[in-house]
């Protein structure tokens, strides 16, 4: 189970940490959405991204606040065939409930803090994880490090003689 804890004032100027509390006084149904860029952030434990953008929409329901997030940014990533590194781009589209109170826990475990601020840097950071590829390539045709002597073969395509050796093996 999740628990995320909004950290009061310590990211206060994340572009990603969202002032809902008005939401409390309009109607169900009431939505709004919230447009976010960051040309360099951290994510806690340890995402560093670049060009993060996307939009939050959030929309008050009987329960508590639906938000819906569509977040595109790019990772410094290292090839699993070719071991260079290349940007990685990363999408992620996800939906989750902050619950106006413990009641509604069934349903979520978030839970809209007293102070009208929902930070959404754990939720995010959390979803472009899953976004990362187990295997990332740089391109999807890499060719990968010749066996042999280790060079890369998308920059020096080579082959090798046919070695001598023992035909019993």
């Amino acid at each position: 189970m999740r628990n995320y804890k909004n950290k009061a004032l310590s990211n206060s100027l994340s572009p990603l940490r969202l002032n809902v509390g008005f939401f409390l006084n309009q109607n169900i149904g009431y939505s709004r959405d919230f447009p976010f860029d960051a040309p360099k952030i951290h994510l806690p434990p340890d995402l560093d991204l670049a060009n993060l953008t996307g939009t939050a929409r959030i929309t008050r329901t009987p329960q508590g606040l639906l938000v819906q997030v569509k977040a595109h940014a790019a990772f410094q990533a290292e090839c699993g065939r070719c071991l260079t590194s290349f940007v990685q781009p990363l999408d992620s589209e996800f939906t989750e409930l902050y619950a106006f109170s413990a009641r509604f826990s069934a349903i979520s475990d978030l839970i809209l803090p007293e102070d009208g601020h929902i930070d959404l840097e754990p939720l995010v950071s959390e979803y472009l994880f899953l976004a990362i590829p187990i295997i990332p390539l740089c391109k999807p045709d890499c060719k990968g490090l010749c066996p042999v002597c280790g060079e890369n073969l998308n920059e020096t395509p080579h082959s090798h003689d046919a070695e001598e050796g023992d035909d019993r093996l």
